[in-house]
């Protein structure tokens, strides 16, 4: 990485001279209000989300990190080398190039945290990751932009936004620790605090997107290759983190997490990054990226999101409509949603799962299998 210009009038970036377009003119009153409603946003988002984490699951993953592991080599090492065979497949400009290097170097963002809720994943991975991936940007960004970017000519110093991560991490953890202490003293009350807040955070997050783009609306740029990319981006991300998490032999639910965390990427930060890189011309060409990429990876998120539950409704069908289903397990008066979808965890966890995670007691998982079985 070369030299932090943040502070240097020298830098073409933050010359105050050269004055925005009209389109990127906004009021510093608006911009701060934006600003403010967006943390708030994201600490009630999460403290909503911390209270499906429970201690123990969460201190089993920061013992055995297994999970936290692959999901950072996705977020590091998978999602920067993608960027980077994008730009050299698609023979983008350098200003185009840049902005797609700089959205795959950033850590998981907060929306894969909402996704993974709605199907059914790994919260406390889900968390961990996202946490771990913010931290680990301190020196993981510069790295990899040092790596891919070495031979490139840029004009400007790439500038990294410290103070954003920062920010970022207290809205992670604070309201997170807050949502833990809460599902452990009072875990009925946590239940509900959690799907309010995954639906409302769900419908502000959709919100705060449309506002920032109506904000930027004139930064958009309608390169359709550019488009492509910003499209395809995170489908890739999505299925080559859940490959690398079946072939590191994860349960479907941690590769369920590892793929949604893979694809979503905290474009603020890439946005605040790029703001303090380049100058406002330039801008307007490299800020239609990550803008069309934080679009595209809501889409693909609630497709996703669809497809599973689509995808669960399926096999409860499919397990109604079993002969001596009535008879053998279960009466009419005992067959609720409730009880198809703990058969549903429990088929999905011991049946279908590739690799657990974690070992489990013999005994215990023939009684499981003897028990599935003889109810089919």
């Amino acid at each position: 990485m070369r030299a932090n210009c943040s502070s240097s009038s020298a830098c073409p970036a933050n010359n105050s001279e050269e004055e925005l377009p009209v389109g990127l003119q906004v009021s510093g009153t608006l911009e701060l209000v934006f600003t403010v409603v967006s943390a708030v946003m994201m600490g009630l988002l999460m403290f909503s989300l911390g209270c499906s984490v429970e201690i123990r699951k969460l201190w089993s993953h920061i013992r055995r990190p297994w999970g936290i592991a692959v999901g950072l080599l996705c977020q590091f090492g998978l999602m920067p080398l993608i960027a980077y065979l994008l730009v050299i497949s698609f023979s983008l400009k350098p200003t185009q190039a840049i902005g797609v290097l700089i959205t795959g170097c950033c850590p998981g963002g907060t929306i894969s945290n909402i996704f993974t809720f709605w199907v059914d994943g790994d919260m406390d991975l889900s968390i961990s990751m996202t946490t771990c991936s913010t931290v680990a940007a301190l020196g993981m960004m510069p790295l990899c932009l040092y790596l891919y970017t070495s031979s490139w000519n840029l004009e400007q110093n790439l500038t990294l936004p410290y103070k954003n991560i920062g920010i970022s991490l207290l809205c992670l953890t604070v309201p997170v620790i807050f949502g833990v202490y809460m599902n452990y003293r009072c875990p009925k009350q946590s239940k509900i605090i959690l799907k309010i807040g995954a639906i409302v955070g769900g419908i502000l997050l959709m919100a705060v997107a449309v506002a920032g783009m109506v904000l930027a609306k004139e930064s958009w740029n309608p390169d359709i290759t550019l488009l492509t990319i910003s499209f395809i981006f995170p489908l890739i991300g999505h299925i080559m983190g859940f490959l690398l998490a079946l072939l590191t032999h994860q349960s479907w639910q941690r590769c369920r997490t590892i793929s949604l965390e893979t694809g979503a990427q905290n474009i603020q930060m890439c946005i605040t990054m790029l703001q303090l890189s380049f100058t406002a011309r330039q801008l307007v060409q490299i800020l239609s990226f990550p803008l069309s990429y934080g679009l595209f990876q809501m889409l693909d998120g609630v497709l996703i999101v669809v497809a599973y539950k689509i995808y669960k409704r399926i096999l409860k069908n499919k397990h109604r409509r079993k002969p001596g289903h009535a008879e053998g397990c279960h009466n009419k008066k005992s067959s609720s949603p409730k009880e198809t979808s703990a058969f549903l965890e429990v088929n999905e966890g011991v049946v279908v799962t590739p690799g657990p995670s974690e070992p489990m007691d013999h005994h215990t998982a023939l009684e499981l299998t003897s028990h599935i079985s003889s109810c089919a």
